[in-house]
């Protein structure tokens, strides 16, 4: 894995993205992570594998903070598992939730104080289809059979978005800077609809007394009311 500074360089290089797009730098996450939670939404999460892209505008997210967050997986202290919580931020934490869903988050603040944003939600943008043929697969053989998916359901979720985007455990510790896996700032786009809104975070049973939840009111991918 290169360093921090090595990547850095190759991102200023690498910054500006076919589409017009910038990549975002380190220095966007090496802060508050309430601040990167809140600077998140409307920002686009790309996935390239196989020469192909897929991607989807951030409408939702988590913020999870430190030894002190009884949801954070930094609460008992550094492990294996959570030692990206603790590196440098600008990489990807991705773990299995339940052992079935590999959910992406971004690490943020300063090395050695654990913390990211989960990603929770997103607008479809690139590579629908194959967000839709992923989506299948993994909903084969359920009962009753799986629904035509619409454009706001295929991102819809922490595990959905996975599914739809072909993110998974290989991904963990994957610089944000790469080729493979960053976010992009294309300005900001007319579609996202409503203000930022703060919420309690939802699929956890400690630590739902802090309104670390951001998402774009109203918009039609947000994947709960929360």
């Amino acid at each position: 894995m290169p360093t921090p500074a090595a990547a850095e360089r190759r991102g200023v290089l690498l910054g500006v993205r076919a589409n017009g797009g910038r990549v975002l730098p380190r220095s966007f996450y090496d802060r508050p992570t309430l601040d990167v939670a809140a600077d998140l939404l409307g920002k686009i999460l790309v996935h390239c594998v196989n020469g192909h892209r897929t991607s989807g505008m951030i409408v939702e997210v988590e913020a999870y903070i430190g030894e002190s967050d009884p949801a954070c997986h930094a609460a008992p202290g550094l492990t294996p598992r959570n030692e990206p919580l603790y590196g440098p931020p600008g990489f990807a934490y991705v773990y299995l939730n339940y052992g079935i869903h590999s959910l992406v988050n971004v690490v943020t603040e300063a090395e050695g104080r654990p913390a990211a944003v989960l990603i929770r939600a997103l607008e479809a943008r690139d590579g629908l289809e194959l967000m839709r043929r992923r989506r299948r697969r993994a909903m084969a053989g359920r009962r009753p059979p799986p629904r035509v998916l619409d454009d706001a359901d295929l991102c819809r979720g922490p595990g959905n978005l996975t599914m739809a985007l072909g993110i998974t455990l290989a991904r963990n510790r994957e610089d944000l800077l790469g080729r493979r896996l960053f976010i992009e700032d294309v300005g900001t786009p007319s579609s996202a609809p409503g203000e930022v809104v703060w919420t309690p975070r939802i699929g956890i049973r400690v630590g739902t007394e802090r309104l670390w939840r951001a998402s774009l009111a109203g918009h039609p991918a947000v994947s709960g009311t929360g």
